[in-house]
């Protein structure tokens, strides 16, 4: 997938320069900070505003929630020929190598430049490789439940769980230790990477009208007004 196809599935998102430019698999600037990441302090300064049109309240029940609410897992939503997770793969992996006869839809081999933890990964397709590499939801989805994806359409969920701009090739130790934490009680590793990762998860919050706790909002705001 090209970074102009992934920013058309997207769709245009007010203060989200640094979401855009994640789309596009930049990596974090490595003069950044301890507390700063790849956003600006004007993405920073636009995701607080973001994030104060987000509503706080208190985590719904997880009820009711499974994955299959969200759709089947990686589906073609855009209809391109190829899943979502090997889209994904596509598009934050370089150097990829394709299996044979898959129309360059699925990813055999590539190098990931992790942004969780800034190590290098060497992806290899496999019963026992592939999880290395895994594609991360940046908003949990068990998260998104509980915090108002309950009240979306079907249609709306499954867009939710295969939107690029929620989306990112991980380390798959790190992403399991995530699970469904919020900003509250899990940030990546890698401090450089935080800023871009909270402006992300604002965008996706705003984009589908999710809302946050005031604990998770608060990590969010001390995150963001520490950017440089």
């Amino acid at each position: 997938m090209t970074a102009a196809t992934a920013l058309l599935l997207v769709g245009p998102l007010a203060g989200c320069d640094a979401a855009a430019r994640a789309l596009g698999g930049t990596a974090p600037s490595n003069s950044a900070g301890p507390s700063s990441g790849g956003g600006s302090a004007r993405d920073a300064a636009q995701a607080l505003v973001q994030l104060e049109s987000i509503p706080v309240k208190g985590r719904a029940p997880k009820t009711g929630y499974t994955r299959d609410e969200f759709g089947p897992a990686w589906a073609d939503t855009d209809h391109n020929g190829c899943d979502t997770r090997n889209d994904i793969l596509a598009r934050d992996l370089t150097g990829e190598t394709f299996k044979p006869g898959t129309n360059n839809c699925v990813v055999a081999t590539g190098t990931l430049a992790d942004k969780y933890t800034g190590t290098t990964i060497n992806f290899v397709r496999g019963q026992d490789t592939s999880s290395d590499v895994q594609i991360d939801h940046i908003v949990p989805l068990s998260d998104a439940w509980q915090k108002g994806a309950q009240q979306l359409t079907a249609d709306q969920r499954k867009e939710l769980a295969n939107d690029p701009l929620n989306l990112m090739a991980a380390d798959g130790t790190t992403n399991g230790a995530k699970g469904d934490k919020d900003a509250a009680t899990w940030l990546p590793p890698n401090k450089a990477f935080r800023c871009e990762y909270v402006e992300r998860q604002t965008a996706v919050k705003t984009k589908y009208s999710l809302w946050v706790t005031q604990a998770e909002h608060d990590a969010i705001a001390g995150i963001l007004q520490n950017c440089q």
